[in-house]
């Protein structure tokens, strides 16, 4: 293992340690990666985060082959490595099974920019991906065609994803999709929200554009 997939991987270990400690998953549920130049550094199968090291990752080419790693590598695989092949600015992927997150994916029902910051973080409204069975193809193109342009998609029956510049900002983009959801779910309940205004979701879009595509 090189010097830069190690130091990738000592920040995939971190992040999926707070991923669990976050609440934004449960055992062993969820995964990790990043993107290392044209290879893929992703979190393995059923193995506990709290007991994981750099060592227990594999890496992957874009295609999904084994290039280093002796443990099987996650079964969300497929989804991971479509995101990467789809979306060049997209440097990391986090998975997550947060509950509200997964309340709307359960509802079908996306989650709107209804605060300032989401807009700027996500893009834009967060649709929900077409049902496809865990770790199957057709979630992978499901969750890629639902996620366009944006920082996350909601999966059906599932939970959701994220893509970020790092693990770590992926993981960011995480807690604040789960803390969004939340919001929207408890003001739902108690009334009916309002949206952002349209000037305010076409330039928060706008800003989002040029943060994705800079380097």
């Amino acid at each position: 293992m090189d010097e830069e997939v190690r130091r990738v991987g000592e920040e995939i270990v971190r992040v999926a340690r707070d991923m669990l400690r976050s609440g934004l998953v449960e055992g062993t549920s969820g995964n990790v990666s990043a993107r290392v130049g044209d290879r893929v550094l992703i979190t393995p199968s059923s193995v506990d985060y709290m007991e994981m090291t750099v060592g227990d990752l594999v890496l992957l080419d874009l295609e999904g082959e084994v290039v280093e790693g002796v443990r099987a590598p996650s079964s969300e695989k497929p989804m991971h490595l479509r995101v990467y092949r789809a979306r060049g600015d997209v440097k990391a992927v986090i998975h997550t099974h947060s509950v509200y997150a997964s309340v709307l994916a359960v509802l079908r029902k996306p989650l709107p920019p209804l605060i300032d910051e989401f807009i700027f973080k996500f893009g834009g409204r967060i649709e929900v991906a077409d049902y496809g069975l865990t770790g199957s193809e057709e979630l992978a193109e499901n969750a890629v065609r639902a996620l366009g342009n944006r920082a996350a998609v909601l999966l059906a029956n599932h939970g959701a994803l994220c893509c970020g510049k790092s693990p770590t900002h992926a993981l960011e983009l995480a807690k604040s999709l789960e803390r969004t959801a939340k919001v929207y779910v408890i003001a739902s309940i108690l009334g009916e929200p309002h949206m952002l205004p349209e000037k305010t979701l076409k330039d928060g879009a706008a800003v989002y554009e040029l943060l994705r595509k800079a380097t």
